[in-house]
């Protein structure tokens, strides 16, 4: 069986992939004429497509003999989709491979925000020595996730210890480990209305494209906070500009466009903690991911599913 890597590991890492039964051929994403140079009868011969995002570099509906996609990432926007349908092909991406960097950095910013980080450093950019009495703390505050997958529940595992209670929201309103309540989509506005703090995690998909918008944030609690760390399409940044000011903090990590645009609002804002869509950064990333190609591979050959297996029509 032929697995064709674009994503880069180690040769002692291909080894122990040749060593479970695969043909490994590697050609990375980043070297357009490493990809250019396999020919239609190489890519015809390969079974498995472990990649990041080599789809504009080479046809995968030449890959006549393709039975399973691996992504080295959450999202999938960057899959030619209409290629798959109609095609017994999985694909299956790296969910919970980001959530603890990503969880570490919603902790991060929730604290930043109550403890008034940036203005201190800003004072201590201009070396002024001024107290801040407007300091608060989370604890006793009731912390909203939208969306209770792998990512929220890791930040939410990380959370409790603060003394805070967590909800959650989800398609069914079903109980989630380390979430004090469970709402379902129905229910969104009972969340909003009554936590001091809102973090999307949510994915893309045609029923939460802009569901943060001005009806949502106007529902709201004044001095709450809001946090997108899943998709910015999920978010009305227009509308969320009209509403900034009754936020104790935003922190937002992903945009509708990025890079995101040098003339936006959003870069004005006082209380507001952007950062470049890097919160899943981590010295440790490499690791998990090879665990997971491994461990998934190792599945497959034995005749088993792979994990994460993305269920397209849903968008996750």
């Amino acid at each position: 069986m032929k697995a064709l890597f674009t994503f880069k590991f180690s040769e002692e890492e291909l080894e122990r992939i040749r060593n479970l039964g695969y043909e490994v051929i590697f050609a990375s994403e980043s070297n357009k004429s490493a990809l250019g140079k396999l020919t239609d009868e190489e890519l015809e011969s390969i079974d498995i497509l472990a990649t990041y995002n080599c789809f504009e570099k080479i046809d995968i509906s030449k890959m006549k003999n393709l039975k399973y996609i691996q992504l080295s990432s959450t999202g999938f926007d960057q899959v030619p989709i209409e290629k798959l349908k109609n095609k017994d092909i999985l694909l299956c991406n790296n969910k919970g491979g980001y959530s603890i960097p990503i969880s570490e950095w919603i902790v991060s910013v929730i604290l930043q925000i109550y403890k008034n980080t940036k203005s201190f450093y800003d004072k201590q950019s201009k070396k002024q020595w001024i107290c801040d009495y407007s300091v608060s703390e989370i604890y006793g505050k009731k912390i909203g996730f939208l969306g209770t997958g792998t990512l929220a529940m890791e930040s939410a595992k990380r959370l409790k210890a603060f003394g805070v209670e967590i909800w959650g929201w989800n398609t069914d309103g079903r109980d989630i480990k380390y979430f004090d309540k469970s709402f379902s989509k129905e229910d969104i506005n009972e969340v909003l209305s009554n936590c001091d703090i809102v973090i999307s995690t949510i994915p893309s998909t045609k029923e939460t494209y802009k569901l943060m918008n001005e009806e949502k944030f106007a529902v709201m609690k004044e001095n709450s906070s809001f946090i997108n760390v899943g998709r910015g399409n999920v978010v009305d940044e227009e509308d969320l500009l009209k509403y900034a000011s009754k936020f104790r903090g935003i922190a937002l990590d992903v945009f509708e466009q990025e890079p995101l645009n040098q003339s936006s609002e959003l870069w004005n804002l006082e209380n507001i903690i952007i950062t470049p869509h890097n919160s899943w950064v981590s010295d440790q990333n490499h690791e998990r991911s090879f665990n997971l190609f491994y461990n998934n591979l190792k599945r497959y050959i034995s005749g088993k599913n792979p994990e994460n297996i993305v269920e397209i029509e849903k968008g996750y």
